[in-house]
């Protein structure tokens, strides 16, 4: 699955002209958390979030340091800081260096961009034009729909017996997934044998969960330790 997948479109921008105060206004208006800034051409300029709106000289929320810090910090950093935090146009506040993405890239590289840069929106750009967003909650709508459906259609015990221990051997944690044992009935699952780290039970127990068809999962594994050898006939 794609960017273009899942974004939203039409994206709700602003021009960089515009005041903070329309900023703010279209935000709550439109119930979004950031807009994407663009200039006279129709080019992403910039973006503008709720964080933006944190260190307000009208809040009392300005950024308060000891005077030996500010000395440390330098006249520079503290004039952008102070720019930010009074500024009345949406070129002042906002950010200038968007973290964006192209409409064929992957989730997981959408997902890698929110996670490094510590941000919850993506815009997605062509031919440097913002053509949609990927927030978020664009993701959650999309794990809602993945996710198992409870009364989900009855699965065979052998296949779900033989998918989850494909799952187990697909995972790296389960050190090939050979010594835990599955057996199932009428969809209810019982995890047996050894694992060598308590986490592994969870992780084994939500392997299973997340199997199609799979109604409960009991666990009755047993922790051998980081040192015990386990031999399998």
């Amino acid at each position: 699955m794609q960017a273009q997948d899942i974004m939203t479109t039409p994206v709700v921008t602003i021009a960089a002209s515009a005041s903070v105060a329309e900023a703010a206004d279209l935000m709550l208006t439109r119930n979004i958390r950031c807009l994407p800034v663009v200039g006279d051409d129709g080019s992403l300029a910039g973006i503008i979030t709720e964080g933006d709106f944190l260190r307000r000289g009208e809040l009392g929320t300005r950024r308060a340091r000891p005077r030996w810090l500010e000395f440390l910090v330098g006249p520079g950093k503290l004039a952008d800081e102070y720019v930010r935090s009074s500024g009345r146009r949406v070129a002042e506040v906002m950010t200038a260096s968007v973290v964006s993405a192209a409409p064929g890239a992957s989730l997981a590289e959408v997902v890698e961009l929110m996670a490094t840069h510590d941000i919850k929106n993506v815009p997605i750009l062509d031919a440097d034009k913002i053509v949609g967003i990927v927030s978020r909650s664009d993701l959650m709508r999309i794990l809602l729909r993945t996710l198992p459906k409870s009364g989900s259609a009855t699965v065979d015990d052998e296949i779900i017996r033989r998918n989850i221990l494909a799952e187990l051997r697909g995972q790296s944690w389960s050190v090939g997934g050979d010594l835990i044992g599955v057996t199932v009935d009428k969809g209810d699952v019982e995890l047996s044998g050894a694992i060598f780290d308590e986490r592994q039970r969870q992780a084994a127990v939500v392997a299973a969960e997340n199997v199609a068809g799979v109604k409960k999962v009991t666990d009755k594994l047993f922790c051998a330790g980081p040192f015990s050898v386990v031999l399998v006939s």
